[in-house]
């Protein structure tokens, strides 16, 4: 955590998280042009959020599009704000973030973190049930071949749809898939109106994608990518919620072979 402080002590650094925060998924040129700073002072800035995790980075094309990377501060959080003090921070943070946000064109959830394991394990905790039902209680019933249907169980809640399918699976480096469907049965589950629920159902299916990295030896960097969202997605919001807290568990389940409790 020592280089998540260092590089939030300098304002310059912490100018350019405001600029993701306000608008995620930039390219350096598009950073440049929003700040009085040179190219180079950007990029030497952007290097040291790389390096202690706060941006994260994904390929499009040509293109090196730059995201802000929630999990440092989510670790934080965890280790100085106690269960009982929780709700009352994320009440705090909700308000401000409804007074200030504006509406995204489009919205892109990136969320990066290392894990002390292998390739091979981290593939098995993403794809096979005896590991997903344990940090996520969520399985999956799919032969994990590109094109093929996946039926969720999530939380309890069987979910098969048609477009509900594998788009990338390669063994240890790279898998995606669609969304699952939200179904009046999921509603139920989860204490949903009918309001919500028909906002949910007509969005646009979107898709997650884990890749998968080894840096170091005994050492992974699974980078998480949900997107394919409609402007003001109200998903959108949920999963951005939503994956630091699976992601969390599933990296702690890993290292310590227990998942977070499911208060934490």
């Amino acid at each position: 955590m020592d280089e998540v402080f260092k590089a939030l002590a300098d304002p310059s650094r912490r100018a350019l998280l405001d600029s993701l925060n306000a608008r995620n998924g930039q390219t350096l040129r598009e950073l440049c042009a929003g700040l009085d700073m040179a190219r180079q002072s950007v990029s030497k800035h952007l290097a040291v959020l790389e390096e202690a995790g706060l941006v994260a980075t994904v390929r499009r094309g040509r293109e090196k599009l730059h995201y802000l990377n929630a999990a440092p501060v989510h670790e934080i959080a965890h280790r100085w704000i106690s269960r009982y003090d929780r709700a009352r921070v994320q009440a705090l943070a909700d308000l401000k973030l409804a007074l200030e946000e504006t509406p995204m064109d489009a919205p892109t959830f990136v969320y990066t973190t290392y894990i002390r394991t292998t390739p091979q394990k981290l593939w098995q905790a993403l794809t096979e049930p005896a590991f997903t039902r344990r940090y996520w209680a969520t399985e999956f019933t799919t032969d994990w071949s590109a094109g093929s249907p996946m039926t969720w169980d999530n939380h309890g809640v069987l979910i098969s749809d048609p477009e509900q399918v594998v788009l990338e699976a390669e063994p240890y480096s790279r898998l995606s898939y669609t969304w699952h469907a939200v179904t009046p049965e999921l509603a139920k589950r989860f204490g949903w109106d009918e309001e919500t629920l028909a906002r949910l159902s007509g969005e646009a299916r979107s898709k997650v994608t884990f890749t998968i990295e080894e840096p170091a030896r005994e050492v992974v960097k699974l980078t998480v990518v949900h997107d394919g969202f409609e402007p003001g997605s109200s998903l959108a919001e949920m999963v951005s919620h939503g994956w630091p807290n699976v992601v969390a568990s599933l990296k702690t389940l890993l290292e310590t072979g227990e998942p977070l409790p499911a208060d934490a």
